[in-house]
């Protein structure tokens, strides 16, 4: 007797995709669905189920194309598989045309600092990576500062990345330059081609799918995912990600060095380094502790494992 084999609904789907992956996003609160953008089945039930995992309107919109698209590829919907193949999501193919210089695959421990005092004392307590994270409306202040970075970083092995101030970070002779989703945003394309033409690094934040997706079009030489937990530092436009996020972020974005940040201290990193990033952005890990330099050393000893 010829049985034949019923497709599964979009309800279906949903319910699969929900039951398969409820357990690694429980925690966040379920997320009005967007309006479909296309009337495939896989995408509809995608959109849905990511939307019940707590995934904001652009990130769930995301997910649901990826899906779509690894349904084509495999030939098959597979409910358990959460998508994290680059071509499934439109990323750059490899090696990219236009990417910014590289940078070490594993950036290490790398701490986010106010001022160049503390960019002087992290990198000669030999911290790798440190980032000038300056904050001041004084054009003559901040070229000062980041001047003072670059003079302490010299000769100590740590690289620095100048945050938000690009131009400044080229004229001092930086590293490189870190940039906020919005700044890469506002970024024209003659400043993106001066900025990548200059051989400065350039690393940038993301906070989700989407970001992910825009960063990669810049083809910077790292991407920054975060935040992973509650953060008092800054006001965040989305909650803390978590590490089963992290972790797919991480495997969708492993062409790239990667940096987990927010919130993140030594009773966290065993459960970061799991993800598969290869470096560990920190604050009030060093900045707030009774002895900096014990505490960077600390940390640096648990990224050895």
């Amino acid at each position: 007797m010829n049985m034949r084999t019923t497709e599964p609904t979009i309800a279906d789907m949903e319910q699969a995709i929900v039951h398969h992956h409820g357990v690694a996003y429980a925690g966040f609160a379920a997320q009005s669905a967007p309006a479909p953008q296309s009337d495939d089945s896989v995408y509809r039930a995608a959109l849905a189920a990511c939307s019940t995992l707590g995934f904001i309107a652009q990130d769930a919109d995301c997910l649901a194309r990826a899906w779509a698209a690894q349904t084509r590829r495999l030939g098959r919907f597979d409910a358990a598989h959460w998508p994290d193949d680059g071509q499934d999501f439109g990323l750059q193919p490899r090696p990219h045309a236009q990417a910014f210089a590289p940078c070490p695959q594993a950036l290490s421990l790398y701490a986010v600092l106010p001022d160049a005092a503390w960019v002087s004392r992290m990198a000669r307590a030999g911290v790798p990576t440190v980032q000038l994270r300056y904050k001041s409306d004084n054009a003559a202040a901040i070229a000062r500062e980041v001047r003072a970075a670059v003079e302490a970083a010299r000769g100590t092995g740590a690289l620095l990345f100048i945050n938000d101030h690009w131009r400044e970070a080229i004229a001092a002779g930086a590293y490189g330059a870190h940039l906020g989703q919005e700044d890469l945003d506002a970024l024209t394309r003659d400043e993106l081609a001066q900025l990548r033409a200059s051989g400065l690094r350039l690393g940038v934040s993301t906070h989700g799918y989407a970001e992910m997706l825009r960063a990669d079009a810049a083809s910077p030489s790292y991407i920054a995912m975060g935040a992973v937990f509650p953060t008092t530092l800054k006001k965040m436009a989305t909650v803390p990600q978590g590490v089963a996020r992290l972790a797919a972020y991480a495997r969708l974005m492993r062409g790239y060095p990667q940096v987990a940040i927010g919130g993140i201290g030594l009773a966290q990193f065993a459960q970061v380094l799991a993800t598969g990033v290869g470096s560990v952005a920190v604050v009030r890990a060093i900045v707030a502790a009774a002895d900096p330099e014990a505490a960077a050393a600390q940390l640096m000893a648990a990224l050895k494992g």
